[in-house]
């Protein structure tokens, strides 16, 4: 009975531990300081870039397989909303759905094990961002934006590489 439970408690670690393996997601931001929308003062720029990575990373690791390396390089940030000085001490982002959608302007290259080099650039954009049922609640302020690329990551690269 110990060799049985012993067995499948290793069966279940290897089975946990090939789900976790996974390839190598390396995210750059460049020129943010020139970015059109990445700052408000709810959030500064250095944290909302470090959400935003974070977005990414989440987003992306699923598609990147063991061995693989995916590198992304963010060039422009729009986020969703506009900005508008609020009290003294806090800005708000007002969402209207107008013109104030969000966009994201990234270069991509996949190399590694498995697959052939793939790369290339896009401009991630949801210009219908608050037409459609809400994103669900997210560990970030960023949902829109979340939503936005896990659609244009699960269009770009097909079935994850980790299920």
């Amino acid at each position: 009975m110990k060799t049985a439970t012993a067995v499948c408690t290793l069966a279940t670690l290897l089975v946990a531990g090939a789900a976790e393996a996974a390839g190598t997601v390396q995210i750059s931001f460049i020129k943010p300081e020139d970015f059109a929308d990445i700052r408000d003062r709810a959030h500064s720029r250095e944290q909302n870039l470090k959400a935003l990575e974070q977005v990414i990373t989440n987003v992306a690791k699923p598609y990147v397989a063991d061995g693989q390396t995916l590198k992304i390089e963010v060039l422009d940030v729009d986020l969703a909303g506009e900005v508008r000085p609020g009290s003294r001490a806090w800005d708000v982002r007002v969402l209207r759905g107008r013109a104030d959608w969000p966009r994201i302007t990234l270069r991509w290259s996949l190399e590694g094990a498995g697959a052939a080099p793939r790369s290339g650039e896009a401009v991630v954009q949801d210009m219908s961002y608050l037409q459609r049922i809400q994103p669900p609640l997210s560990d970030t302020h960023l949902v829109y934006e979340r939503r936005m690329l896990d659609e244009w990551f699960r269009a770009q690269f097909g079935k994850p590489a980790i299920n």
